[in-house]
């Protein structure tokens, strides 16, 4: 998010554009955008929900992009969905065995349609999927919110980058502060 904002507060410099804004009907415009807008944006390029100029890709601006990617390192599909099934399905026996020992009203856990969901009643619900266009599995937990899982081939794990907390090791720490029992998952 802090990317995106500092991308958006440099846009003006990088197109041109005056600072001085025209309010018509509460819309604002540059007036720069305004005179040139018979001018076609052929050197824009949509990039998802980015958009990005093409003299950007000849500059350098290190602190401010998002991590370069090791596309070396990057899983192909089948590897992806063998390592993850793998892992969903074991968390799945696991974590089944441990609702056998915890006393939590409403506990359930579910696996369907490529989707792990672990119900602990008034504790809340944990969520985990698989996205394949990103090679990442996806968790929504209880505790700590929304994470992105990638696979790291030298930890032999699946990171969440930007707090460095393996999925294994996240999921022992929060279900034993949650229901109150140790769980043994890696």
């Amino acid at each position: 998010m802090a990317t995106a904002s500092r991308f958006l507060r440099k846009l003006p410099r990088f197109l041109k554009l005056s600072p001085t804004l025209l309010r018509s009907n509460g819309v604002r415009y540059s007036s720069n955008l305004v005179q040139d807008s018979l001018k076609p944006l052929d050197s824009f390029c949509r990039i998802g929900s980015r958009i990005r100029h093409d003299s950007l890709t000849t500059r350098s601006f290190s602190s401010q992009g998002p991590a370069s990617v090791d596309y070396s390192s990057v899983l192909q599909e089948d590897e992806f969905h063998k390592l993850a099934n793998f892992t969903i399905n074991d968390l799945l026996a696991k974590i089944e065995d441990y609702g056998d020992d915890v006393q939590i009203d409403g506990f359930d856990i579910d696996y369907g349609n490529e989707v792990l969901t672990l119900k602990l009643g008034s504790l809340g619900t944990y969520v985990l999927n698989k996205q394949t266009p990103n090679r990442q599995i996806w968790m929504s937990s209880p505790v700590s919110g929304p994470s992105r899982f990638d696979w790291d081939r030298d930890a032999n794990a699946w990171i969440y980058r930007r707090t460095e907390a393996k999925l294994h090791k996240l999921l022992e720490e929060e279900l034993e502060n949650l229901c109150g029992e140790p769980i043994q998952l890696s």
